[in-house]
């Protein structure tokens, strides 16, 4: 009797760990669901920059560009250049798009949170903080690197690309399997895991010497925002490029 209360109280407690969130959310009710308003708010504005930007830069095309046009321009063949590098030179064109979006919507997510103290924001319930500081960010990120890994196998392989998961030997099945669940684990709660600390020490720092000390905090934090915005786009691109090759 008493080992059984003694388990039930250890199902409590693991209950208990479960419900714990980390930040305070803000909710809004859409039919049975909740969603947390505070990560489609900054969310928005992070969309509303990278909108913002290229139409400013493409307003007054130059031949010879100059200014923002010439930012753009940098942009696009660094995300060219580096999709090319993982994908190869054959298979890397119609992912440009997917795989630039991807980094310019995580690096600006990354950046404001590094920049800007979301927290010192007032809200009435809850508390703003960068997209990529919210788990459910990351993982649908990831999630959709997933779908576009399968989908590129598919197209270009056909039925043929399920023959990966017995290669080199059919032993390998539940590996194969496992590894498909591993890379969008990895991919979600590093970019997650990374973030939410960076905020949360120039958060504390911020709320305790406000004026210089959370200066470096800040600095080291644009510098592995950046850092972990390139390895999310580079992991996503070698993941697609891994699906299509070997093709002949």
């Amino acid at each position: 009797m008493h080992i059984e209360q003694l388990q039930i109280c250890k199902i409590c407690d693991l209950y208990q760990v479960s419900s714990v969130e980390v930040g305070q959310h803000s909710y809004w009710k859409i039919g049975d669901f909740q969603v947390h308003a505070q990560v489609l708010v900054t969310s928005w504005v992070v969309i509303a920059l990278l909108l913002a930007l290229p139409i400013a830069g493409t307003r007054d095309l130059q031949t010879i560009p100059t200014g923002s046009q010439n930012f753009i321009e940098y942009v696009l063949e660094f995300i060219r250049d580096l999709t090319r590098t993982q994908m190869g030179e054959e298979e890397y064109r119609p992912w440009v798009p997917s795989i630039g979006t991807l980094f310019s919507f995580i690096f600006v997510s990354n950046w404001s949170g590094a920049s800007f103290p979301w927290r010192i924001v007032q809200l009435p319930h809850g508390e703003l903080a960068a997209p990529t500081n919210d788990i459910n960010t990351t993982v649908a990120l990831a999630l959709l690197t997933s779908v576009a890994h399968s989908y590129a196998g598919l197209h270009k392989k056909g039925f043929s690309y399920f023959g990966r998961y017995i290669q080199p030997t059919p032993v390998l099945l539940p590996i194969n399997i496992l590894e498909d669940f591993t890379k969008p684990l990895s991919l979600s709660f590093r970019l997650f895991g990374n973030i939410l600390a960076d905020e949360l020490v120039v958060a504390v720092l911020v709320s305790l010497v406000p004026l210089i000390i959370p200066v470096p905090m800040m600095l080291l934090g644009l510098f592995t925002s950046a850092i972990q915005a390139l390895i999310f786009a580079t992991s996503a691109a070698a993941y697609i490029g891994e699906s299509t090759e070997g093709h002949h």
